[in-house]
């Protein structure tokens, strides 16, 4: 019996770091059980962002009879704080503290923040939908307000605790640990959509406020938990007496190093080319080829499994000291026949095509984004750490909103003037222009960074994913 059991363990040891996708992120220093704790941080971002950016979206504009206009503004104001990424990152990294913590401040700053604005939030819905004593136009001011103050809590929860979580990780599992973060906030996202969905099935005003209060609790108690006993308290590290370079200092350096810009450059510029058709492809569905609503519904789980796909992808092969700047260029090819897919889906009316073209979407943008987060790891030393995230944080934050705006102002614009059809193919092919010269600007990196076998540089090695 004692002989069988051995065997069933040892078959158990030997099968667990190949099928359980995150078991070979952790390490002794940074246990498995401590990294999925920390990564709760990131499922409270995912919910913030899918209450926001959905079912708020939704309320205020159909059941609530918004402008439109109105209310992307007000989706729009949490993008005001994705430039300021860098500056919180290099904050987190220089900040003084008798207590001797250098991100627990500032993601505990981000957590209250957050719950400042779904507090708020409850009140401008009473006001908004009528049933509060109070004029409209207060409502409006403090759902904008709500929507200000959880974006800037976003905005630094996540950097800090990105920059925490590669605190804690030895450097050759920092970039593993991180891409399991951003697949919690995945994660985040698409549980809390199928949660609010369900709970929000019949609208109701009190349940969508009770909605949001559920949020502002959650949030705090998932931080909190996720923070518990993280970073070791270090007085020397934090004195006040320390002298640190200035953001601007810390900024040159980081800039002035090997491939930098040119880095955070193709950041910009790819991520504002997968971006621009995010709030486009479910209406192209229903519009052009006329997929029903549950159709268009499930094109959010296509991406988010063509991402999904992107990480095993790149969990192999940078396992093998695969180049990372050479991984970004193949999502950015797998991401120009993708949007090729989508645009001659419509001549062919095939819905099917289409539906492989979104999945393909995800699965570019998602290799491009771990690649080129890989590669801005590896500027990075252990001084200013939450600056570079901070850094590829802004460059693409910044780029994604203003892609989501730039696609939609553009596709209603051509497609006022030449027709619905031409609107869409317009932008796509736009997107298919700015990921070309996207290769062109990280052309240079992939032509002369090669890792060389056997060097130190992080891997990601994410996991081995089944099959």
């Amino acid at each position: 019996m004692t002989r069988s059991r051995a065997r069933i363990a040892t078959f158990w040891l030997a099968l667990g770091p190949r099928f359980l996708p995150f078991a070979d992120a952790a390490s002794a220093e940074f246990p498995l059980g401590r990294l999925l704790r920390l990564s709760l941080f990131q499922v409270t971002a995912g919910m913030a962002v899918v209450l926001l950016n959905g079912t708020l979206n939704r309320v205020m504009i159909v059941e609530l009879g918004m402008s439109a206009a109105l209310v992307a503004a007000m989706v729009a104001l949490p993008m005001v704080f994705a430039p300021f990424r860098a500056l919180i990152g290099h904050r987190s990294d220089t900040h003084r503290s008798y207590l001797g913590w250098r991100r627990v401040p500032f993601i505990w700053m981000g957590t209250l923040l957050q719950f400042g604005g779904f507090a708020i939030m409850p009140f401008a819905l009473l006001l908004l939908s009528g049933t509060g004593e109070g004029p409209v136009w207060a409502g409006k001011l403090g759902a904008a307000f709500a929507f200000l103050l959880v974006g800037a809590g976003l905005a630094t929860a996540q950097t800090a605790g990105l920059a925490l979580a590669g605190d804690l990780a030895p450097k050759a599992k920092r970039p593993r640990v991180i891409a399991l973060l951003y697949v919690m906030l995945l994660i985040g996202t698409v549980a809390s959509g199928l949660l609010f969905g369900r709970l929000l099935g019949e609208f109701d005003p009190m349940r969508l406020i009770q909605v949001v209060q559920g949020a502002a609790l959650a949030t705090v108690v998932l931080n909190v938990i996720a923070l518990w006993k993280q970073e070791a308290r270090d007085p020397a590290r934090t004195r006040h007496d320390t002298v640190h370079p200035t953001f601007a200092q810390a900024w040159a350096a980081l800039a002035g190093r090997k491939g930098a810009r040119r880095l955070l450059a193709a950041s910009a510029l790819g991520t504002f080319g997968f971006g621009m058709q995010d709030i486009l492809l479910e209406p192209y569905g229903g519009q052009v080829l006329g997929l029903s609503v549950g159709d268009t519904t499930q094109l959010t789980a296509l991406a988010a499994m063509g991402a999904l796909v992107a990480f095993a992808i790149a969990a192999r092969l940078l396992e093998r000291r695969f180049d990372p700047h050479r991984l970004a260029a193949i999502g950015l090819l797998a991401g120009i026949a993708s949007f090729s897919a989508v645009i001659f889906s419509a001549p062919m009316a095939a819905p099917a095509l289409f539906r492989i073209g979104v999945a393909g979407i995800g699965f570019g943008g998602g290799l491009f984004m771990l690649a080129t987060l890989a590669a801005a790891m590896d500027l990075g030393t252990s001084d200013d750490l939450g600056t570079a995230l901070g850094g590829w944080g802004a460059v693409q934050a910044t780029a994604a909103g203003a892609a989501i705006a730039a696609g939609a102002f553009l596709g209603d614009a051509v497609g006022s003037v030449a027709g619905v059809i031409a609107g869409y193919s317009f932008v796509y092919h736009l997107e298919i222009l700015l990921l070309f010269a996207t290769l062109a600007v990280l052309g240079p990196l992939a032509a002369h960074s090669r890792r060389a076998a056997g060097s130190n540089s992080t891997r990601f090695g994410m996991a081995e994913f089944p099959g």
